[in-house]
């Protein structure tokens, strides 16, 4: 059996992620309007959004059931 192949991140999710929606935003401004612009801009706005709740289940004051 192969071993499996291992990458260090980095940088936190959160940042690679807003990185992303802002090359994914970049890339959108450069096509016309249509099907493959409006991909690109929700596909942007879904990396916000999973920034935002990573940065939310991160922070300090989030606590777990009971």
């Amino acid at each position: 059996m192969s071993e499996r192949r291992r990458f260090k991140q980095t940088d936190i999710l959160e940042v690679r992620l807003a990185e992303e929606a802002a090359r994914l935003r970049e890339k959108a401004k450069s096509l016309p309007p249509g099907a493959a612009r409006e991909e690109m801009l929700r596909k942007a706005r879904e990396a916000e959004t999973g920034s935002h709740m990573s940065e939310w289940l991160r922070s300090p004051g989030l606590q777990p059931p009971k």
